[in-house]
C-alpha cells in the first residue's frame, strides 16, 4: 500500500474535514471522483437519482469485482481532531462518527491496487467502485440496487471501520422509516377547549399504542420514534400539528412490511380518537442482509494473510488517551464482537480490554445468526454475492457514533487500519481474478439463499431520496 499511502491519507483527511451529511456529500464525492478520473477509471456521477452517488469503472472482462464506499457523517458529532475529550469544532455541527471517511477511502484504495494487478498481469477483469452516499439514514445503496447499479457485479466487497478485526456474518435487519404528521383544530385551551383538536395529543396516542404493540411482535423486532414537531411551545394553544418519525425494524423485508402496516393503523387509530388527521409519509428503507459463507471465508483468510499494523509507543500512548474515556460495557459493544456469544465472547472481550489497540484477527466461522441494527448492504446483498469485514481502526471500546470516534478519525492509527483494510479487499480480489471458480461458487451460494427470487426494493418506487429529511 506504500504506492498510495499519501494520498488515501489526504483523500482521508478531506472527507473527514468536510463531515457532509446524507445526500450532501459533494465535496467528499468529488474529491473521489476526481482522484479516480485522474488514475484513468471511467466516472459516472450522479447516478440513481442522487447527484453524491457515482461509478467508477477501469478494465474489460469478467470477473467483475466490486466494492463499495462510504462517505457520509452524521449530524451533532462535531469534533476536533486527536482531542481525547469533548471538544466541537469551530462553525462544525456535524462528524464522521461511524469512521465512512475510512471506509470510502480503503474502498477507493483496492479499487486502484486491483487495477494495478490487472494491469501488470494482463488477466481479464473489471474493477468497479461504487460510490454509495448516506447510509446513515438515507438508505442510498437501496436506490443504487433499484437502479441496477449493482446488477453487472459478480461479486461486492465492503468493510466497516472499529475496534476489532472480525469477518461479519449473519445478517443485519431490514427496516423502514416514514414520518407521521397529524393535522388538528387549534384553539383557545382554556376558554375553547371543546373546540380544539390536538395533533399532539394523536401523536401521544399513537405512541401508546404502539408501546402496547411490543408484546405482540417477535423477541428480534424493533421499533423507535422521534417526536420531531410538538406543534408548538405554548400550553395554552390547542396545538394544530405535530410529527413523529417511526424506524421499523425486522429480520426480513416482508416482516418489516407487515410490522409497518400495523404501525400506520395504530396512527389511523389516534387520528380517529382526536378527530385529527393523519399524513403519511414514507422516508425510506433498507433490506436485511444475505450472508455468503464463500466470501466470508475468502476475506478471513486475506485478513490473516495480510500483516497486521504495527504501532509505534507513541501511538499506543495515544490510544490510551482514548481507552480512558470508554467504558467495559463499551469494549464489550463493539461490533466486530457481536457475532460471538458465551464464554467466547468474555474471552476476547478480556483480550480487547487488555490491549491499547487490538492487533489479532478474531477466528471466523460462518453463522445463520441475526444482529441488531440495519445497513444498506443488505440491499445490494439482494443483488449480488456480498461481504464484509471489520478491521481495527480505534481503540477497543470507542463507541459508533460518538465523539471519540470522531476525534480519532485522522490519527496514525485509524489510517494503518485503512490501509491495511484497502489490502485484504485488495487480496481477496486478487484471488478472484486468479481462481474465477470462487465467484462461481458465491454465485451458486446467492442463489439458494434467495431462492433464485429478484431483487425487490423496499422503497416504493414512487419515493425519491429524500435529502430535506430531518
Amino acid at each position: 500500500m506504500e504506492k498510495y499511502s499519501e494520498i488515501l491519507t489526504q483523500l482521508n483527511a478531506e472527507i473527514w474535514d468536510s463531515a457532509e451529511i446524507k445526500f450532501s456529500e459533494h465535496r467528499s464525492a468529488n474529491a473521489m471522483a476526481k482522484l479516480l478520473f485522474q488514475q484513468g477509471f471511467s466516472v459516472e456521477q450522479g447516478i440513481a437519482g442522487m447527484e453524491t452517488a457515482y461509478l467508477a469503472k477501469w478494465g474489460s472482462g469478467k470477473p467483475v469485482i466490486g466494492f463499495l464506499a462510504e462517505y457520509d457523517a452524521l449530524s451533532g458529532l462535531s469534533q476536533q481532531a486527536n482531542v481525547a475529550m469533548r471538544m466541537p469544532r469551530a462553525g462544525v455541527t456535524c462528524g464522521h462518527g461511524c469512521g465512512h471517511n475510512l471506509l470510502g477511502t480503503a474502498a477507493l484504495g483496492a479499487a486502484l491496487q486491483l487495477r494495478d494487478y490487472l494491469q501488470k498481469t494482463g488477466k481479464p477483469g473489471t474493477v468497479v467502485l461504487v460510490g454509495c452516499p448516506a447510509e446513515e439514514g438515507g438508505s442510498g445503496k437501496a436506490y443504487l440496487a433499484r437502479a441496477g447499479a449493482f446488477d453487472g457485479l459478480d461479486v461486492a466487497l465492503t468493510w466497516h471501520p472499529g475496534s476489532g478485526n472480525a469477518v461479519m456474518t449473519g445478517s443485519l435487519q431490514a427496516n423502514c422509516q416514514a414520518y407521521f404528521r397529524f393535522k388538528g383544530t387549534s384553539s383557545h385551551a382554556a376558554a375553547a377547549p371543546h373546540l380544539g383538536r390536538s395533533a399532539l395529543d394523536a401523536v401521544e396516542l399513537m405512541n401508546v399504542g404502539v408501546n402496547y404493540m411490543r408484546e405482540h411482535m417477535e423477541s428480534t423486532d424493533r421499533i423507535h420514534y422521534a417526536v420531531t414537531d410538538t406543534g408548538g411551545s405554548s400550553p395554552n394553544v390547542v396545538q394544530n400539528h405535530a410529527e413523529v418519525l417511526y424506524l421499523v425494524r425486522s429480520t426480513e423485508t416482508e416482516k418489516v412490511k407487515k410490522l409497518y402496516e400495523r404501525v400506520c393503523n395504530v396512527a389511523r387509530g389516534a387520528a380517529l380518537m382526536t378527530e385529527t388527521q393523519v399524513e403519511i409519509v414514507f422516508d425510506k428503507a433498507c433490506s436485511n442482509i444475505i450472508s455468503n459463507s464463500v466470501l466470508e471465508q475468502l476475506l478471513y483468510d486475506s485478513m490473516i494473510q495480510i500483516p497486521m499494523p504495527r504501532y509505534t509507543e507513541e501511538e499506543l500512548a495515544y490510544a490510551e488517551q482514548f481507552k480512558a474515556t470508554v467504558s467495559e460495557q463499551d469494549v464489550a459493544g463493539d461490533l466486530s464482537l457481536m457475532m460471538l456469544q458465551g464464554q467466547e465472547k468474555k474471552q476476547a472481550i478480556a483480550r480487547y480490554a487488555a490491549k491499547p489497540m487490538v492487533d489479532f484477527v478474531l477466528e471466523h466461522r460462518h453463522l445463520e445468526i441475526n444482529i441488531p441494527g440495519s445497513s444498506d448492504v443488505g440491499d445490494a446483498s439482494h443483488v449480488v454475492p456480498t461481504a464484509q469485514f471489520i478491521a481495527a481502526c480505534y481503540t477497543p471500546g470507542t463507541p459508533a457514533h460518538s465523539w471519540q470516534m470522531v476525534a480519532q478519525g485522522k490519527s496514525e492509527i485509524a489510517v494503518k487500519g485503512m490501509l491495511y483494510a484497502a489490502d485484504v479487499l485488495t487480496d481477496a480480489a486478487k484471488k478472484i481474478v486468479d481462481d474465477p471458480s470462487i465467484a462461481q461458487a458465491a454465485r451458486e451460494e446467492f442463489i439458494k439463499s434467495t431462492d433464485g427470487k429478484a431483487y425487490e426494493c423496499p422503497i416504493p418506487s414512487e419515493i425519491k431520496p429524500n435529502s430535506n429529511a430531518k
